[in-house]
């Protein structure tokens, strides 16, 4: 199916961003992923994010693992940088080239089993470090490439499509997110684009660790009674804490809401989040409260989806490091080497 090329012509009348793209523009290539499948779902709501963001296609950096979630980069951006990397090692690769360009949007696309097994490591490191990413986990709780087996994020006492039950606990992504630091959380379904568009929109124009629990029920494999990821279930367990909409920086909004009906979370860069708040005592500015809520609901068999917290104020990797904003491939042989006196003063800093 890759091999098909898309037509380049576009109709006259798409409607245009402020870039003069269409939306065909932040297209990639036909997707090979199974018909109905919820990662080709992501895949158009990133394709939407950022049009309706003008993200410039080449200042984009898409980097993925290995599993069905990690082939999708191909489906999206075709004009931006992408690195498909070994299984689980993305976080490690996306980190490394943050280092490099902090010019770059960096979006990292995995699994729940390239990052909740194999990569769990990586994954634990490169949130708890704050690198500056948007981090998507595409999650069906299944090895869809490996023909169906339970993976690290599938649910006690959910059975597969041949009928065994999970014995193991799971792996809440979501969770591990919230305790090591991330400054941008939240979780959306695949089958609500109304949700997960704003989520991928406040996630890319956050500074700092952001990561997206995406539930995305595989078709083929577990998408059947008994499953806690198949779209039946999570529409009837979904409880939304928020709806959300991203206020870009350059366009003033004034409006007016009800007192306790909706907050407004200003962003590093200057841009905003307007939530609509469906429970009026969720504050997504409350990490620990975050946490408790999502536990709690889990206990309940409830799918909290929206955007559960959020940190205004974060720093990233690079505050941290304190690395100079220049990127390194437009860095000279002076700075790059400035000889053995300045290495002698960087040594003994450390004595």
């Amino acid at each position: 199916m890759t091999f098909i090329a898309k037509p380049k012509l576009h109709h006259p009348t798409l409607p245009q961003n402020a870039l003069c793209f269409t939306r065909r523009d932040y297209e990639g290539k036909i997707s090979t992923l199974c018909a109905g499948c919820g990662h080709d779902s992501i895949s158009a709501a990133i394709i939407q994010a950022c049009w309706e963001l003008n993200v410039e296609p080449h200042r984009l950096a898409k980097l993925s693992g290995i599993g069905c979630s990690s082939k999708t980069p191909d489906y999206f951006l075709g004009q931006s940088h992408g690195f498909n990397t070994v299984h689980g090692r993305m976080p490690s690769v996306l980190t490394g080239a943050n280092l490099a360009n902090r010019e770059l949007l960096y979006l990292g696309v995995s699994g729940d089993g390239d990052s909740a097994s194999i990569g769990i490591g990586q994954f634990v490191h490169a949130i708890r470090r704050g690198v500056n990413m948007t981090y998507i986990v595409e999650n069906n709780g299944v090895y869809g490439l490996t023909k169906g087996q339970f993976s690290a994020t599938a649910d006690q006492g959910s059975t597969s499509k041949r009928g065994v039950v999970n014995a193991d606990s799971p792996i809440d992504l979501i969770g591990l997110a919230l305790q090591l630091g991330a400054t941008y959380v939240g979780r959306g379904f695949s089958g609500d684009k109304a949700q997960l568009v704003p989520l991928i929109k406040g996630a890319i124009a956050h500074r700092g660790a952001a990561f997206l629990d995406v539930i995305s029920p595989c078709v083929a494999f577990n998408n059947h009674a008994g499953s806690t990821k198949s779209y039946e279930y999570v529409r009837a367990h979904n409880e939304a804490v928020n709806r959300l909409d991203v206020i870009p920086e350059r366009e003033e909004i004034a409006v007016d809401y009800p007192a306790g009906s909706t907050i407004e979370v200003e962003q590093h860069d200057g841009s905003r989040l307007r939530l609509h708040k469906l429970a009026a005592d969720y504050d997504p500015r409350d990490r620990i409260a975050a946490m408790n809520h999502v536990q709690q609901r889990q206990a309940r068999g409830e799918v909290v989806t929206g955007l559960l917290y959020v940190d205004a104020q974060a720093e990233d990797l690079h505050t941290h490091l304190n690395t100079v904003a220049t990127p390194f491939n437009r860095l000279g042989a002076a700075e790059l080497s400035p000889g053995s006196a300045v290495l002698a003063k960087i040594n003994a800093g450390f004595r």
